[in-house]
């Protein structure tokens, strides 16, 4: 029992230096006018119910969404590397 508490000692503390690090880096690239931030065009797919039970998906105009080049969210704006993965973005109706 007292191994296992230590094992998730060391992987809650191995986690938080990982998003202080990835934090203090995203900073940095802000305090010297480096790419901390970019846009990345997301297709929006609106899911509209049918009466027959099935869902009929209609696409909307790309729109340009802000991103955090990091790791993690950082400073409210989700991953670049995440967004560029998922670029439809569902919308519920």
């Amino acid at each position: 029992m007292r191994r296992l508490s230590r094992i998730l000692l060391a992987t809650a503390f191995a986690a938080l230096l990982v998003y202080a690090c990835d934090f203090l880096l995203l900073r940095f690239k802000i305090a010297t006018n480096r790419h901390a931030f970019d846009t990345v065009t997301i297709q929006p797919l609106y899911a509209v119910p049918q009466k027959d039970g099935k869902t009929e998906f209609l696409t909307g105009d790309p729109q340009d969404q802000a991103c955090a080049n990091s790791l993690f969210p950082q400073a409210g704006d989700p991953p670049c590397w995440y967004l560029r993965r998922k670029k439809e973005k569902p919308i519920n109706m």
